[in-house]
């Protein structure tokens, strides 16, 4: 069989996966046993590859698991977030919270790489980032809970709703919480999805207006611990330095563990959004002190929340499609 004759065949399988996959899906839910006959090997292939990654740069694992996020919360968890620009596609990569910030597009390319030769148009680029998401949790040593599967991927993206939809580090509490309220997300899962913020970085834009000019009168954000903000300045200046990089958690950055709810007991959180879960509101405050004191707890809520978060409007049975490359439709 010639190249031209095999690629004909992969686009063609392709084109019909919605009559393949249609049949298994229960009643349009996911559930964890989608590819145990179609790719049995789906999760050890996703494992892999992620594992190499995160050995090279551990904090690609923190990057993949906010990939998740602000995929799921755009138009579900469909992987409009890893569409680039294409004909009528505005990629969300160029939205106000993604733009210069979101990152390891190139490790999940090799991921659906080695899953399309393991078992070609069948696993969903959806899918791959949900389990993604788990397994960077699992590599820096935090929980691990069975995902569900049976998603698709969509075949337009939201710019609009990237900028809309995804909190931002300056947003007040009441605000993130009623954008995870239009998710079907409470208030249990807001504290306890913040928790990802164990692991990874952050850049001094996001969070100069703490240092500096925390509500407009040239005044710092007085619940930051100052001489945590003394040190932070010394990177994060009045002007330049916007890609700067800082911890989230300063005490044990590439550990999943609970420092991040002790820093903000600390008045060392370092965004806005962190700090904010300890000052303005009672039901956030006791559960960042229960996360605190209990990181079993903590652990067992982040799983649970991160089903449900991983559960948002998925396309599932004949809608959407499984793309080829996670970057562009099928055509």
């Amino acid at each position: 069989m010639s190249q031209l004759t095999s690629f004909l065949l992969v686009l063609s399988l392709c084109a019909f996966a919605p009559l393949c996959f249609s049949s298994k899906i229960k009643g349009g839910y996911l559930y964890p046993q989608f590819y145990d006959h179609s790719c049995p090997k789906a999760q050890e292939i996703v494992r892999s590859v992620l594992a190499k990654a995160v050995a090279k740069e551990a904090r690609m694992a923190a990057s993949i698991l906010r990939l998740h996020f602000h995929d799921c919360i755009v138009q579900g968890c469909d992987a409009s977030l890893l569409l680039d620009s294409s004909g009528s596609i505005v990629s969300e990569k160029g939205s106000n919270p993604n733009r210069n910030s979101v990152r390891g597009f190139e490790v999940l390319d090799e991921i659906k790489s080695a899953l399309e030769k393991e078992c070609p148009c069948t696993v969903s680029c959806a899918d791959l980032l949900a389990i993604a998401a788990r397994e960077s949790t699992v590599l820096r040593g935090g929980p691990s809970w069975e995902v569900l599967l049976g998603r698709r991927d969509s075949r337009s993206a939201s710019l609009s709703g990237s900028n809309n939809n995804i909190p931002a580090p300056n947003n007040t509490f009441q605000t993130i919480l009623t954008k995870f309220k239009r998710q079907g997300l409470d208030i249990v899962d807001l504290v306890a999805l913040s928790g990802s913020h164990t692991i990874g970085n952050s850049r001094c834009s996001s969070f100069r207006q703490r240092l500096y000019n925390q509500s407009g009168n040239g005044q710092p954000d007085y619940t930051l611990d100052q001489s945590y903000a003394a040190q932070l300045k010394t990177r994060c200046p009045k002007s330049g330095g916007d890609q700067n990089l800082f911890f989230l958690d300063y005490v044990s950055p590439t550990k999943f563990d609970n420092y991040y709810y002790k820093n903000i007991l600390a008045s060392k959180g370092l965004l806005n959004s962190d700090q904010v879960l300890l000052t303005k509101n009672e039901g956030s405050r006791e559960l960042v002190k229960q996360y605190a004191e209990n990181s079993q707890l903590f652990f067992e809520q982040f799983a649970k929340s991160m089903v449900k978060m991983g559960n948002i409007s998925p396309l599932t049975g004949s809608r959407g499609e499984i793309r080829k490359n996670c970057r562009k439709i099928n055509f």
